[in-house]
């Protein structure tokens, strides 16, 4: 009879420190120690902890100034250190020392945390993710601190910032039952319940989408069947060809326009104003026709995309009401000024549009070296939603690289941000696409249509490019496509 082994369990028992109660020793003021300070004081600054290094390198000591209750002790360790303390830590690349301060914390009762010495650990800091009043601590049992990290990541990713308002509401909720402990718990899985149902309610909604899908290919088949029994292809096949005549020699341009612009939004989730305007520059065209011809393309892919948000619950529904009717005016606005600044300095408005998506480009290889900085709080969604919808209009593009990037590195979910970001993108797009509508007509008919072939082109490569092509690298393409035509542009003009 064969038996399977038993895989060996993670034993340690995760807990939670109130370090403002407890003193903590830190023995190193290098790369290591900066690590293990920047791991404990993001999550409790209020933490009193004493650092002793015979030397400090400098961001070591300014993680240190930035916080009172840190102090940094420049000597050798000596065992005298560890009096009064609860917690020490050793982070230095002497490995006997660190076999010394282990002995000596065990013989005074104090829990110690080698870097990098599993053995001698009586503890480990693992990787932490934290939304708000919530958090997760990850721990691979020592084997492997690379993988704990990259699981932080997902799991930072995945979490909304609004689950800290889902856990105040729920608090609020429970502080306000009555009756005993059991009575407390069943009616918060009464409450709770529905979140869960509620995604298994989605997954049987696939099926009826394949199903409605199925039967509404079907029924196209059979128009489609009955109108080419009854019309004259030959007819068709010449008026088509008369009308492709009178598309105009750009129109090969207007699609590769279309093509590109689609081919960077759908990889990276902005850069389609960007792109399409630098190109459409290039072969001349109105810089009041272009952005009118944007806008109303984008308008079908956008209603798509922001629509398949909110249905998959993507949407911050508050963030949505901040952004959307600044972000309409401020496009209302940007269409107004082109249009009218546009019949009478078109000249001197094409280099300033040529130099604002030079600057988009720069901006994009930046981000792609800039590492991602501590969430921050930001305030002024109605400023940025405003500028972002001016610009849209007025330079053809923006409304993802200002209003999409500025969120994300304020800290925010990039799920929702993506998804809240796309709906009120339609909206903004739609008053834009209407103004100049409004005020030009549609004599760019033949731009629109362009933009639109070329999207849908190239919407199932970049599908595929999506989530495949690494953040930085994309970037860096980006910004150099957006800086080649720029500069292709102003030196045509100078």
């Amino acid at each position: 009879m064969q038996t399977t082994a038993v895989q060996p369990k993670n034993q340690l028992y995760p807990v939670f420190l109130k370090l403002e109660r407890l003193s903590v020793l830190v023995i190193g003021g290098g790369h290591v120690a900066r690590e293990k300070l920047e791991s404990l004081l993001s999550n409790c600054p209020e933490a009193k902890i004493t650092v002793v290094a015979a030397f400090f390198r400098e961001t070591t000591r300014d993680i240190i100034a930035g916080y009172p209750n840190c102090v940094a002790v420049e000597k050798a360790f000596d065992p005298a250190d560890l009096e009064g303390k609860d917690i020490v830590i050793g982070a230095t690349d002497d490995r006997e020392l660190h076999i010394s301060i282990k002995a000596l914390a065990a013989e005074r009762n104090i829990l110690a945390n080698i870097a990098d010495t599993p053995a001698l650990c009586d503890f480990y800091l693992g990787s932490i993710v934290q939304k708000g009043q919530l958090k997760i601590a990850i721990s691979t049992n020592g084997k492997s601190p690379t993988a704990a990290k990259r699981i932080k990541e997902l799991l930072n990713d995945a979490l909304p910032a609004e689950v800290d308002e889902l856990l105040e509401n729920l608090h609020q909720i429970r502080s306000s039952l009555a009756g005993d402990f059991l009575d407390k718990v069943q009616r918060m899985n009464a409450i709770t319940r529905p979140m869960v149902e509620q995604e298994d309610a989605r997954k049987g909604k696939k099926w009826k989408r394949i199903a409605s899908y199925s039967t509404m290919g079907f029924v196209l088949m059979l128009l489609g069947h009955f109108v080419f029994s009854y019309l004259p292809l030959k007819a068709i096949g010449d008026s088509m060809t008369g009308w492709y005549h009178n598309l105009g020699p750009n129109f090969i341009l207007m699609i590769l326009a279309g093509f590109l612009a689609q081919l960077v939004d759908g990889a990276l989730g902005m850069g389609f104003g960007v792109t399409s305007a630098t190109v459409l520059l290039s072969a001349g065209v109105n810089p009041a026709a272009i952005s009118g011809s944007i806008h109303t393309a984008e308008m079908f892919a956008s209603g798509a995309s922001g629509y398949s948000h909110y249905k998959f619950g993507n949407v911050n529904k508050k963030l949505f009401r901040a952004l959307v009717i600044p972000g309409v005016l401020g496009a209302v606005a940007g269409a107004v000024m082109l249009v009218y600044l546009g019949e009478k300095y078109g000249n001197y408005i094409r280099p300033v549009i040529a130099v604002y998506t030079l600057f988009l480009g720069i901006k994009f290889i930046l981000s792609a070296f800039r590492e991602s900085g501590r969430a921050r709080k930001f305030r002024r969604f109605s400023l940025l939603a405003a500028v972002g919808g001016f610009f849209d209009s007025f330079g053809g593009g923006g409304w993802g690289p200002i209003v999409t990037t500025t969120l994300v590195n304020s800290g925010r979910s990039h799920r929702y941000v993506i998804g809240t970001v796309s709906l009120t993108e339609f909206f903004v797009t739609l008053a834009s696409a209407f103004t100049f509508f409004q005020l030009l007509g549609i004599t760019h008919w033949q731009t629109i249509l362009g933009l639109i072939i070329g999207g849908c082109i190239a919407a199932p490569i970049a599908a595929k490019l999506a989530g495949k092509l690494p953040r930085k690298m994309a970037f860096i393409l980006l910004g150099i496509l957006v800086i080649f035509w720029s500069i292709r542009i102003l030196v045509k003009l100078f």
